[in-house]
């Protein structure tokens, strides 16, 4: 599920899922999601909510959201589990379309993603991003260049025994670490879409026991 058409400033969009208990939901995007240049400083939003109850097993794993310059977007995440739960997801960004010249010289992201089990925050990210994008992305502490990125977070009774697998994926522009025994977080940079989902299709393929939906094997 996606908006298809894109988002541009003042658009709102808002989803919300549950997984009841022992069900199993994964949920993707027909398309990339596009953020389309506002006319004007009204952001985009677009706000997620997910629920797994007990035993439930929920997969998040939307396709690419790319930002074209003068996008101005404001996300929100957040994930409500069960301590029994098992929940996958992926956020991976792409800042301009390099195969069109798309350069992101003027652009705002807030994004925020925060993960809760049994009410107690185990999770808890943001990315702010505003102005001359492709200047700070370039900054040797912040991307150092890449012009796409993932996030990947497993929240699952077994995530500490995948750890060193998962590790043995990585390219060598992303790591991995355990939070806690039960929370794994993978950060992936990228130069540009294609190599991104390169990048994170095996960690993935791994992570769902080859369960990835099939329109991200097109």
């Amino acid at each position: 599920m996606n908006t298809a058409g894109g988002i541009t400033g003042g658009d709102k969009f808002s989803t919300t899922v549950t997984a009841h208990e022992s069900a199993h939901i994964s949920i993707t995007t027909q398309a990339a999601e596009r953020i389309y240049r506002a006319p004007d400083e009204k952001k985009g939003s677009i706000k997620t909510t997910l629920v797994a109850e007990h035993s439930a097993q929920l997969y998040w794993l939307p396709q690419e959201t790319i930002l074209f310059n003068g996008a101005r977007l404001r996300r929100s995440l957040d994930v409500q589990l069960d301590a029994n739960a098992k929940f996958l997801m992926v956020e991976p960004l792409v800042f301009g379309r390099e195969a069109s010249g798309e350069i992101v010289r003027s652009a705002s992201l807030d994004d925020r993603v925060s993960i809760t089990s049994d009410h107690r925050q185990i999770y808890l990210d943001r990315i702010k991003l505003d102005g001359d994008i492709a200047n700070q992305l370039a900054r040797p502490a912040v991307a150092n260049g890449a012009r796409a990125l993932a996030s990947i977070v497993l929240a699952d009774l077994n995530a500490k025994s995948l750890l060193d697998p998962v590790r043995a994926l990585l390219s060598d522009r992303a790591g991995a670490s355990l939070l806690t025994d039960t929370l794994l977080v993978v950060r992936v940079l990228a130069a540009d879409s294609y190599a991104l989902r390169t990048s994170i299709f095996p960690i993935l393929t791994l992570l769902t026991n080859n369960a990835v939906p099939k329109n991200w094997r097109l």
